[in-house]
C-alpha cells in the first residue's frame, strides 16, 4: 500500500479524467499513456494517485517557477508577437526525453516542500500585474496540471487574456477537448521525430502527437509546431522530410515551423546540433511547400525572421527574442499585399 493522501491539503485534488475498473483499480485518460493503477500506487508521471479507487493529482496549483518570458520564447513567433505571457510550470513528465533541458523539474515528482502553491486566481491576478496579455503553461508537460490549468484559463478569459500551453502533445483527445472548452488559444506542440526515434528515446507514439496537432487545428486553436534537432536521433534527410509532410497533411502550410538547435543535457552528450543541419532542414521544410519555417536558438540568424512567403520581402526582424522591425501593412506584405496569419497585435 503507498502513501496516504492528506486530501485537506489544497494541492491533492480529485482527477478529471479517469476510469474505474475492478478491484478498485483506475484507469489514467489524462494522457495517451492511459495508466492503469492499483490502489496506493502512482502512473508513469507520479503525478497522480490511486487512493481506495479514485485517482488524485499530486500538484494541483503546485509551481516549480513563475516568469514573465516573451512569447517568442515558447516559440509562437505568428501570435500576439512581441508580447509576454506569464508561465508556470510544476513537476515531473510523460515523456522519458534523454536530452531534456529541463529535467530539474521534468524528472522530478511533486515536491510540496520545493514548490509554491499558488491559487488560479491569483495567477490570474499576477497575469495583470506584470502587465502580460496571455497565461502560458510550461517548463515542465502542462499536460500533467490539467485540473489546474482548465481552472486558470477560464478565469482568464472572462477577464479578456489569451492562454497558451507548451506540449510535447501526448494528451488523450478528452483532454485536448477539455483544455480547448476551458479557453485554451494557442498550442505549441514539439514533435520530437519520426515513429522510431519517439518510440527508442521518449517511449511514445508520434501518430498520437500528429493526431493532436490535427486535432487542435479542428477545434480552431492557434497551432505552431517545434522540432528540436539533435544528431543521430532525428537529422537524417529522410527524417526532416518525412517531418515536413506531415506537417503538412496535419498542420496546413501556413501553420508555422520551428527546427531548434540542441544542446547537450541530462542523460545525453551527443554534440550540438550543426547550423548547416538547421539550414538544411528549412530548405527542404521550404521546397515542400511550409510558409513559415524558422530557426531557434541560433540568435541574429536570418532565418529567425519573418518573411513574405509569396514575394520573400522581410516582414518581422527579430534578433533571438527580440522584434526589431516590423515591415507589415496591417497583417498584410507591404509590397505585394499577400495575407500573413498572425493572432493579436504587434506589441
Amino acid at each position: 500500500m503507498g502513501t496516504i493522501l492528506n486530501l485537506k491539503q489544497p494541492w491533492i485534488r480529485k482527477a478529471l479524467l479517469y476510469d474505474k475498473l475492478s478491484g478498485k483499480k483506475v484507469k489514467c485518460n489524462t494522457c495517451e499513456r492511459r495508466c492503469v493503477i492499483s490502489p496506493g500506487k502512482l502512473g508513469f508521471c507520479k503525478t497522480r494517485q490511486n487512493q481506495e479507487g479514485e485517482l488524485y493529482t499530486l500538484q494541483y496549483g503546485l509551481s516549480s517557477g513563475i516568469s514573465a518570458n516573451p512569447m517568442e520564447k515558447k516559440p509562437f513567433y505568428h501570435f500576439w508577437p512581441g508580447s509576454y505571457a506569464l508561465t508556470v510550470g510544476s513537476w515531473s513528465c510523460n515523456s522519458q526525453c534523454p536530452w531534456c533541458q529541463n529535467f530539474h523539474i521534468s524528472k522530478f515528482p511533486p515536491d510540496p516542500a520545493k514548490s509554491e502553491y499558488i491559487t488560479s486566481e491569483r495567477f490570474v491576478e499576477l497575469v495583470k500585474r506584470f502587465k502580460c496579455t496571455s497565461t502560458s503553461i510550461s517548463f515542465n508537460e502542462p499536460t500533467l496540471s490539467l485540473e489546474w490549468s482548465i481552472d486558470v484559463f477560464k478565469l482568464a478569459r472572462a477577464r479578456g487574456f489569451c492562454n497558451t500551453f507548451v506540449t510535447n502533445g501526448y494528451m488523450t483527445l478528452e483532454a485536448l477537448r477539455m483544455l480547448h472548452d476551458a479557453g485554451l488559444d494557442a498550442i505549441c506542440i514539439d514533435v520530437k521525430g519520426d515513429a522510431e526515434a519517439v518510440r527508442k528515446y521518449c517511449g511514445g507514439d508520434v501518430e498520437v502527437v500528429w493526431r493532436n496537432v490535427h486535432a487542435a487545428k479542428k477545434f480552431g486553436m492557434h497551432v505552431e509546431v517545434v522540432n528540436l534537432i539533435i544528431p543521430g536521433v532525428n537529422d537524417r534527410e529522410e527524417q526532416l522530410r518525412e517531418l515536413a509532410k506531415r506537417h503538412l497533411r496535419e498542420a496546413g502550410r501556413e501553420t508555422p515551423l520551428h527546427f531548434t538547435s540542441y544542446y547537450p543535457a541530462y542523460k545525453f552528450d551527443a554534440p550540438p546540433t550543426p547550423l548547416s543541419t538547421l539550414e538544411r532542414a528549412h530548405d527542404m521544410a521550404r521546397s515542400a511547400g511550409i510558409e513559415f519555417v524558422y530557426l531557434g536558438n541560433v540568435p541574429g540568424h536570418r532565418y529567425e525572421n519573418t518573411y513574405c512567403p509569396n514575394c520573400g520581402e522581410i516582414l518581422i526582424k527579430r534578433l533571438g527574442l527580440e522584434l526589431v522591425k516590423i515591415n507589415l501593412k496591417g497583417n498584410c506584405c507591404p509590397n505585394c499585399g499577400h495575407e500573413i496569419p498572425i493572432v493579436g497585435r504587434i506589441l
